[in-house]
């Protein structure tokens, strides 16, 4: 039985300590915690204690997706919280695109005493009739492709760490935790922080006002940025982002 690494390069969870102020990072659809590193790194030399866990079926193989439920990412989430929490004052989570639903649904639940989203959908477009039976298709179509990249920075886009398309049957777990985060919204009353990208072409600025008019927290503040594509936090007006999610953290 030969012995090889499983996870991709670089793709690893990591964990930062500092001070008693934490913050979990959580990564987007088919990515890898590697999206969250600069982020990561920026908030730790201000002494804050960052964990960036692998979401369950990711940065391995595509198959391992395949495996894997909405509620295994849900998990690999609360196994990030469980292990900080003890060790801070005030925790925070900071979500990417699929990371920010995660977020938002394990905040309805757990003490965190802040959340932020980064270039957070609200619902899959419903114009697409396939969607209807996406579990169907899983059996004899096992992949999606996915559309071209919209990235302003094109060295990040080449270190970029996620699966070169979508597995089928991982977008029909999607749908589900859409469902998820649409139940999760309106019971929030915690401090928020959304942030978007009017550049993004992967998920249109409608998706915010969506995600702030379900929101039920009375404490919600909101960053647009036009210089990004969707993973803002890799990209050119990342380090405005930086700042203010810091600022964010600092006055909770």
């Amino acid at each position: 039985m030969s012995i090889f690494p499983r996870i991709i390069p670089t793709a690893e969870s990591f964990y930062f300590p500092g001070n008693k102020i934490g913050c979990i990072l959580v990564h987007g659809f088919t990515g890898s915690p590697k999206e969250m590193r600069w982020l990561g790194e920026f908030l730790n030399e201000k002494s804050v204690t960052i964990l960036a866990p692998r979401l369950a079926g990711h940065a391995t193989e595509p198959g391992d997706m395949q495996r894997s439920n909405w509620q295994d990412w849900v998990a690999s989430v609360e196994d990030a919280y469980h292990f900080i929490r003890p060790n801070v004052e005030k925790l925070f989570i900071i979500g990417l695109s699929m990371g920010g639903i995660l977020a938002c649904v394990t905040a309805s639940y757990l003490q965190f005493e802040g959340l932020i989203t980064i270039s957070t959908p609200y619902e899959i477009p419903k114009k697409d009739w396939r969607l209807r039976f996406i579990r169907q298709f899983a059996l004899i179509m096992p992949k999606v492709e996915k559309g071209q990249g919209d990235w302003h920075n094109l060295e990040a886009e080449k270190s970029h760490v996620d699966y070169p398309f979508q597995p089928t049957r991982s977008v029909a777990e999607l749908l589900d935790l859409f469902v998820q985060l649409q139940v999760s919204l309106p019971k929030l009353r915690l401090p928020s922080f959304h942030i978007h990208s009017t550049q993004d072409k992967s998920v249109p600025l409608i998706h915010l006002q969506k995600i702030l008019e379900n929101n039920g927290s009375s404490n919600k503040r909101t960053l647009t940025v036009h210089d990004s594509g969707h993973v803002v936090i890799r990209e050119p007006d990342r380090f405005q982002v930086f700042e203010e999610i810091y600022d964010f953290i600092s006055n909770q």
